[in-house]
């Protein structure tokens, strides 16, 4: 039986990258409220939560599978939304508000794509007999607190870089991509080899 505290470790490990592209949101959020903060929260949370629930219920069935492909998910959809927003940037469209990092879409986007992880999460639970629901509440708690933080740093950052903030954003979130990437096939051993 998994304890509290290794699940707790789970949720802050789960959440960093969620905590990184929050403060991506922070800095590119003009007019900051407690309503944005909370909603990256919630967006990040509920992902976060529901990932190792789906990974749970998948189970043996679709486990390989779901470990072949999560990786790619995410780095595409983080390449994609980073490419935009550092296009937009080029064209000075941050100005005028080119990239909203309150869409709900792009805030779903940004949410799944961070959460992959959490569906292997959620099958190695079903193979523990972990409590499923109480590992998923403890997660997203954990996940939506240090994602509101997260906004409320890179606001701070945000006030400091002022128009240089979505170019830094776009870097930020096409730079996770590469590190999802290279956690799951071992990129950077593959090049050192290459290089020998």
């Amino acid at each position: 039986m998994m304890s509290i505290a290794s699940i707790l470790l789970i949720g802050v490990g789960l959440s960093m990258d969620a905590f990184a592209i929050a403060i991506t949101c922070g800095i590119i959020i003009k007019g900051l409220r407690v309503s944005n903060v909370l909603k990256v929260g919630i967006f990040f949370g509920l992902a976060q939560a529901i990932m190792p629930l789906i990974g749970w219920i998948a189970g043996y069935s679709f486990s390989d599978y779901i470990v072949r492909v999560d990786h790619w998910i995410a780095f595409g959809l983080m390449v994609i939304i980073g490419g935009k927003m550092l296009h937009e940037a080029s064209k000075g469209e941050c100005e005028t508000g080119g990239f909203d990092p309150l869409d709900n879409k792009t805030l779903l986007v940004l949410a799944i794509a961070t959460s992959v992880d959490a569906l292997a999460v959620g099958i190695s639970f079903a193979f523990l007999k972990v409590n499923i629901y109480s590992a998923i509440t403890i997660i997203g708690i954990i996940t939506f607190v240090i994602c509101t933080l997260g906004v409320i740093l890179g606001k701070q950052f945000g006030c400091l870089l002022k128009n240089k903030a979505q170019f830094l954003g776009g870097a930020v979130l096409i730079f996770m991509g590469f590190k999802i990437l290279n956690e799951h096939m071992n990129l950077t051993s593959y090049i050192s080899a290459i290089f020998k």
